[in-house]
């Protein structure tokens, strides 16, 4: 059974940069208090109306599908991780395949937020081990900008998520000491809306009534949108930021060594670590942890925030592009995010 490998790999992300000192304009923050808490020092937005959570991904796309020295109509699968899709439904894989005139290939969608990336690679691992398809396009991109509450009120979450996409294509190898050695999934959601966005949503406030009859009908039909929820700021995500990082820095070490030793290897063998990019202070606990040095372990935080899904992916492009990742090096992708999900994936470059 051969294995897969990343073929070809493309980041984009917009030309806005929007530092910590231009988000005073708008909220009660100042750059040293967000680079304590976070490292951020800056992040980037999409264009409002010209750039969407597609129109990123594809641009990414074009650059991974390029290196891999294959075509748009050579893609036969599609797997895009994100959680700011274009549209509430259809999912932005099809919107990728009309907008790359591919063929009528499938597309799935992975809705599984920062560990959104590496869901999506492991499905797509899975098919290439399998046989079933060649070439597939792994994506993760999101639009946060959009949706974020910029006033003092939303200031612990809105400095902290940037906007960006980053693209792999896996194929298949039976190159030896190449390949993706395996990937590693987990989930618990006991504690699920201690980071979520609850509207809107189907579930009519149930996490939050004890009792349907504190409600009358018309309440209850508003309930998926409202203009109660606007006034009341209910339509912006909502974190619980201590809660996150306590889960985070336990979780992220133990996937890790779950991959080395599922593959009988030592954190000191890893060439190259790409943590999501949550928080600069976790990735740093993190290496700690797991006594890394620094040339181990890429970070790139401070100057596109937080991107979620398409994080791992644009630092590992970024890693690459600047010549930290060689071809035969052990490089170990790892991401905890909302859900809670946490994963991590092990391979050969």
């Amino acid at each position: 059974m051969p294995l897969s490998k990343i073929a070809g790999i493309g980041k984009y992300v917009p030309t806005n940069v929007v530092t910590n000192n231009d988000l005073t304009k708008y909220m009660d923050t100042n750059d040293e208090w967000i680079q304590e808490r976070t490292g951020i020092k800056e992040r980037r937005y999409a264009h409002r109306t010209e750039e969407t959570t597609t129109t990123m991904a594809v641009e990414a796309a074009k650059i991974a599908i390029e290196r891999a020295g294959t075509t748009a109509q050579d893609i036969d699968f599609i797997v895009f991780a994100t959680l700011s899709p274009d549209y509430y439904f259809p999912g932005c894989g099809v919107m990728v395949q009309r907008a790359m005139k591919m063929k009528e290939i499938g597309a799935l969608d992975v809705r599984n937020q920062c560990s959104g990336f590496l869901y999506a690679l492991s499905v797509a691992d899975q098919f290439i081990k399998t046989g079933m398809y060649k070439n597939i396009l792994v994506i993760g991109s999101e639009k946060h900008s959009f949706g974020l509450d910029f006033t003092t009120r939303g200031r612990n979450i809105s400095v902290i998520f940037g906007d960006g996409a980053g693209a792999v294509v896996l194929q298949p190898t039976e190159k030896e000491g190449q390949g993706i050695l395996s990937t590693h999934l987990h989930s618990d959601g006991e504690s699920a809306e201690m980071l979520a966005m609850y509207n809107p949503g189907t579930h009519a406030n149930h996490w939050g009534a004890k009792n349907y009859a504190d409600f009358d009908d018309a309440e209850i039909a508003q309930m998926f949108m409202s203009k109660k929820m606007i006034d009341n700021a209910q339509l912006y995500p909502y974190m619980d930021g201590q809660a996150v990082f306590k889960k985070a820095v336990v979780k992220f070490p133990e996937v890790i060594m779950e991959a080395l030793e599922k593959n009988g290897l030592k954190s000191s063998d890893i060439n190259m670590l790409i943590p999501h990019q949550a928080n600069l202070r976790i990735s740093q606990f993190v290496q700690h942890k797991l006594q890394l040095s620094d040339d181990q372990v890429y970070n790139n935080i401070q100057y596109y925030g937080n991107t979620t899904a398409a994080s791992v992916p644009i630092a590992l492009c970024e890693a690459w592009e600047n010549g930290k990742i060689k071809e035969g090096d052990l490089v170990c992708l790892a991401a905890f995010g909302s859900g809670f999900t946490w994963a991590s994936a092990l391979m050969n470059w």
